[in-house]
């Protein structure tokens, strides 16, 4: 019997630019039952064939995302947040992404974590790593549901 993934993981990011790694790093980690976990780095565009395939009840997106906050601040951004164009380091605008993500499966979430600093070379922030860790542990704990958006 083939088992169909009820959740996916999609971790954004570059591993070359210190803080905008995040996203990447905590899906490379993430094992946990019921959920697929894609370690995308900075095309995640090229996995939605997954997506299509698994038909998932809920996708959460992890990325570095500059929304104002604290380095290492957390959020749940809506869609609307996340731009339509793509002058971000990704070739698909997320707006655009989620969208399109948003037809193939139940439920998008898009968790966000404020970079201190996303140059080429850069080594990730401990407030950044800090908030890699407390991702982790949310989506572990089941509790993304009744988290509010914001760090806790």
């Amino acid at each position: 019997m083939i088992r169909m993934a009820k959740r996916i993981l999609m971790g954004i990011g570059n591993e070359l630019k210190g803080d905008d790694a995040v996203g990447h790093l905590i899906a490379r980690g993430f094992r946990a039952e019921g959920w697929l976990s894609i370690a995308c780095g900075t095309v995640p565009e090229g996995f939605t064939s997954v997506i299509r395939r698994e038909r998932p009840e809920l996708v959460v997106i992890v990325d570095a995302a500059d929304f104002g906050g604290f380095p290492g601040e957390f959020r749940i951004l809506p869609k609307e947040k996340l731009g339509s164009d793509s002058s971000g380091t990704h070739g698909m605008p997320l707006m655009h992404l989620v969208e399109y993500l948003e037809e193939l499966s139940g439920r998008v979430v898009f968790i966000g974590i404020q970079p201190r600093s996303m140059q080429l070379g850069d080594r990730m922030s401990p407030a950044v790593a800090a908030a890699m860790k407390s991702v982790t542990e949310l989506l572990l704990s089941g509790e993304l549901e009744r988290f509010s958006g914001e760090s806790p």
